[in-house]
This record gives structure tokens, C-alpha cells and sequence, in this order.
């Protein structure tokens, strides 16, 4: 068979365990064809060539756990994710609210939680700038919520408000929201963004995605309001990666959501085949320990009375699982602390019990503390640990906000990558963007240095837990395609499979590891296809 390109003038990487790198790849179909001299032979008086120009050319990335729509919608807003100050964030919504003095709502995304003493906001402050229109401004993690006076007010909280059940109201003159119970109220206020809005937002992040080399998405939160969006993307050719969607389940609701859920995943299946999926459902098992609300085995230093916040109780939280489950649905649980980890796995461990053997590969997401005992749990239960590798680092959120929450010996250990593979654990990897950059390079390269981007500490925070280049690349990739039930079709580069390909400008092989977190995406390739 003839190829309808050839790429060559580099390296290729094929991701195949214990292979070795390559010269040359062939395409035909949109899939591989050969590698190597049997590349070369597949040349026609039609193929396309394209030189690598001495880079590498590797399977292109997914990204496990990430939220494409809804960090799209929030580029929309006050831009406040640059912000490196308080005053810097109030000087933004005081512009943005100036110059939008139509909007009814002043909202803006993923600011940065280090920026007041604990993570702790004061309504006041808002107010000194927006005082007639309600103010929601979320932190990079997107458990904690700023508010304005007027915020306040039109959900109803107020000093006499009690603590709601999943979530925290920060007591002082107050002006911070933690978890769902708190956020809920003003969440359910907000105007719903239209069609529209939703296409732009997700042709935004499409053209960013492809530009770092991603095909395959996991969206970590998707709703019934969401479905037009992804569709009219696909029916319209504006989606440059395929994704799969995850319901999130709630814990008052979720026997409710189930039946819609089932629809919504045979409309998708009906209407985007081989562009969108919906076999996930998402559930949080805590919150974050920056916020003081991931959930603990023991208490957090800083506070000696709170072991966080467990979002479900054990048996509810088996109940809608195993019930997922039997609905044909993949479990995707948010696990923090290491009392929210157990409970996810000892759901998933009862959902076995009631269902059976099956294949169903159910997803912790971020586990950045566990607790010894449950390490091997994760490779027995043929439970997929899902990390972000970019937060294994000591950043400031780690320096002055998580580690004087839980201590030196639970400090060391956090997002323990190595272990868990020693372990037999699958590890895949994910941004959650837009908590943290979407891109996949500079989080492979912290999983090998474990460093930050000016390079400290020497050796590596936690060197232990550092990961080899073709670990990190395996897991932005391979670990991906297994977590997505794709194994057998991307990946890797191999005859057969989908020519999902990214070029980079060197070998991520050789080039020191800090040089990865900047290496240009040069293209990339969906099925042979190129999208950027």
C-alpha cells in the first residue's frame, strides 16, 4: 500500500515498550502504516513528506482529567489568573466591570488562592470597587469562591446562615465560600452562558489543546447544558480532539440524574460517533487541601477539630457507583486526602463485590495523599490513578498554603508517582486545566525533575517520586488511551493503529528534562489529519 505521508528527517518515538526509535513512519488511512526502511518503501509519487527537521515525532497526548468547556467559558471573564496581588485582582474587576456595565453578574476564573493570608478573601475588598452588582470570583482550584456583599445577599447567606452540610462559609466580615454546599447557592445564580457563547469558548480551547500536541480529552465535568455545544462542534468539523464527557454526580440527586445521563450518552453515541463519548460519570469524593477541606485519616495540623470535608458517605457513595456501574458508566472520582481516597476505594471495592468481574477501569483523580495501606489497592482493584504532574512540585500553594495543613510527614508524601507504579498501579496523566496549564510538556517535565520551573529544589522535591522520561511520556499518552478503553487504537505508534501524532523540535529523550517545559509543539495529527 502506497503512503499518503511519510514523516522523516528525525527521530520517532514510538512509545512501545523496550522498542527502539525510529526514522521514518508511513500513513495511509489515517492510520500507521510502517515504520522505519518499510516507511520509506511505502513512498509514492503522492505521499506527502514531511521533514522533522531533526525533531521527534511520539504518539500525541491526551490528558486524562481536564475541564475544556468550562475553562473555556472562564477566559470569558475578569482576567484575573495573571493576577499577583490582591490590588492587581481589584484593579481587574473594577476595569472589567467598566467596561461591561450591561453585565448583571462580574465573574472571573482561577485566581490565585496564595495571594491573602490562608487562602482567606474578604468580601470588602470586592466591595471597595463593586458594590452595586455581585462579584464571583473562583480560585485556581475551583473550591473556593471570592464574593461580594451583593453575592452574598442575593443567595441568601448571611452571619445567622448555618454551615451547609458539603461545604464552608469562611467567618468573618467574610467574603469566602469553600466546596459545593457553600458555592451551590451562588453557582445557581449565575446566568447560564448560550449556545453561542458555549461554540466560541470551545473552538477557543480546541485551537489550544492541538497547539500543545493533544488529541484525546477527558472532560471531568460536563451537564446536560453542555450537549448542544459538543455536538454542534463535532457536526460542524470545529473539534480538533476527541473527548469524553463525565456527568457529575450529586450526592442529593444522583438517583435522579441517572436516567438522564443514560439518554445523554445515547444521543452523543447516536450524533458524534468517533468524536465524543459520554461513559463516565464523575463524583467528588472531598475537596482540596489548600481549602482545608480534602478529607483526612487524621486531622490537619492547622487545624486540630477538622479533618476536611468527605462529600458522600461511605454507603451512598457505594450505592451510586455500583449503580453507575451497572448503567454501563465508568467512575471518575475527585480523591484528595487520604480519607477521601479510602472512602473512593472502598466504594469501588464494594461495587465489584455487588456487580461482578468486569473491565471497568474506574479513575482516581489527582490521590495526592494516600495512605500506605491503600497504595496496593489501586493495582488489586484495577483502579487508574489519574495525577496532575505539574501540582508535584513546591510551588507557593504548596509551600504556604498545603504544607502547614498537614505537616511534614504527610508532606512527604504527596503525588506519589513512582511508588504507585512500582506498585502495578496504571497511572495516567491529566492538567485539569484551567486550575493549572494545559499543556502537557512542562508537567512531564516536572514528573521527571520534580522541580520547579527555576529549578528548585536541587535533586527534586521528593526525588523518590521522580519518573523517567519514558514514564511521564507513557502516561500523558498510553496511560490515557488505556484509562480512555482506546488501547487498542492510539497510543502508541505502531501498523494499525490511529496516526495520532505530535512533532516536537528535539528528542524529549535526550534534551535535559528542564528544556521540555518550553520544547515547541512544531504539529500535530488527529488520525493523520493536521490540526495544528
Amino acid at each position: 500500500m502506497q503512503a499518503e505521508q511519510l514523516f522523516t528527517g528525525g527521530i520517532v518515538r514510538t512509545g512501545v515498550p523496550g522498542a527502539a526509535a525510529s526514522t521514518a513512519l508511513a500513513v495511509a488511512g489515517g492510520r500507521v502504516l510502517a515504520l522505519g526502511q518499510d516507511a520509506l518503501e511505502a513512498r509514492g509519487p503522492r505521499t506527502e513528506v514531511i521533514d522533522l527537521a531533526g525533531g521527534a515525532l511520539l504518539p500525541s497526548f491526551g490528558d486524562g482529567h481536564a475541564h475544556p468547556l468550562l475553562g473555556g467559558l472562564g477566559l470569558r471573564g475578569v482576567p484575573v489568573r495573571q493576577a499577583r496581588s490582591v490590588a492587581e485582582i481589584l484593579a481587574a474587576v473594577a476595569a472589567w466591570a467598566a467596561a461591561h456595565p450591561g453585565a448583571e453578574w462580574v465573574t472571573g476564573d482561577a485566581f490565585d488562592p496564595t495571594l491573602a493570608g490562608g487562602g482567606r478573601f474578604d468580601a470588602r475588598w470586592l466591595d471597595s470597587v463593586v458594590a452595586d452588582r455581585p462579584v464571583a470570583l473562583r480560585t485556581l482550584d475551583h473550591h473556593t469562591m471570592w464574593v461580594n456583599t451583593e453575592a452574598l445577599r442575593r443567595a441568601g447567606i448571611d452571619a445567622g446562615t448555618p454551615e451547609p452540610a458539603a461545604g464552608q462559609i469562611v467567618r468573618r466580615a467574610d467574603g469566602s465560600l469553600r466546596e459545593w454546599g457553600a458555592i451551590g447557592p451562588v453557582l445557581d445564580l449565575l446566568p447560564a452562558p448560550g449556545p453561542a457563547e458555549q461554540a466560541a469558548a470551545l473552538a477557543e480551547v480546541c485551537g489550544l489543546f492541538a497547539a500543545a500536541g493533544i488529541t484525546w480529552v477527558q472532560d471531568a465535568w460536563a451537564e446536560h447544558g453542555h450537549i448542544d455545544a459538543w455536538l454542534a462542534a463535532a457536526r460542524d468539523g470545529r473539534l480538533r480532539f476527541r473527548a469524553n464527557l463525565a456527568f457529575r454526580a450529586e450526592p442529593v440527586s444522583w438517583k435522579d440524574q441517572l436516567e438522564e445521563f443514560a439518554a445523554d450518552r445515547d444521543r452523543i453515541a447516536c450524533e458524534a460517533p468517533g468524536w465524543l463519548t459520554a461513559r463516565t460519570v464523575k463524583f467528588f469524593a472531598d475537596g482540596v487541601v489548600e481549602a482545608g477541606t480534602a478529607a483526612l485519616l487524621q486531622p490537619y495540623d492547622d487545624c486540630p477539630h477538622s479533618h476536611g470535608i468527605a462529600n458522600w458517605t461511605p454507603g451512598e457513595l457505594a450505592d451510586a457507583i455500583a449503580a453507575a456501574d451497572a448503567a454501563g458508566f465508568q467512575a471518575h472520582v475527585h480523591a484528595i486526602g487520604d480519607a477521601g481516597v479510602r472512602l473512593a476505594l472502598d466504594a469501588i471495592a464494594e461495587t465489584a463485590r455487588r456487580n461482578g468481574p468486569a473491565d471497568r477501569r474506574p479513575v482516581l483523580a489527582h490521590v495526592q495523599l494516600i495512605d500506605p495501606a491503600d497504595l496496593p489497592r489501586f493495582a488489586g482493584l484495577g483502579v487508574i490513578a489519574n495525577l496532575e504532574p505539574l501540582w508535584a512540585q513546591p510551588d507557593p500553594l504548596m509551600t504556604e498554603l498545603t504544607l502547614p495543613r498537614v505537616g511534614p510527614a504527610r508532606g512527604a508524601r504527596q503525588y506519589q508517582i513512582a511508588t504507585l507504579q512500582r506498585t502495578g498501579a496504571r497511572v495516567s496523566f491529566g492538567s485539569d486545566w484551567p486550575v493549572t496549564d494545559y499543556r502537557p510538556l512542562p508537567g512531564i517535565a516536572t514528573a521527571i525533575t520534580r522541580q520547579t520551573a527555576a529549578g528548585n529544589p536541587d535533586g527534586g522535591w521528593l526525588p523518590a517520586e521522580r519518573v523517567t522520561a519514558a514514564a511521564a511520556l507513557a502516561a500523558y499518552s498510553a496511560g490515557v488511551a488505556y484509562q480512555a478503553f482506546e488501547e487498542r487504537h492510539w497510543g502508541m505508534l505502531r501498523p494499525g493503529l490511529r496516526a495520532d501524532l505530535v512533532h516536537l523540535a528535539a528528542d524529549p529523550a535526550v534534551i535535559p528534562a528542564r528544556e521540555l517545559r518550553d520544547l515547541p509543539v512544531l504539529g500535530t495529527w488527529l488520525a493523520g489529519t493536521r490540526t495544528h
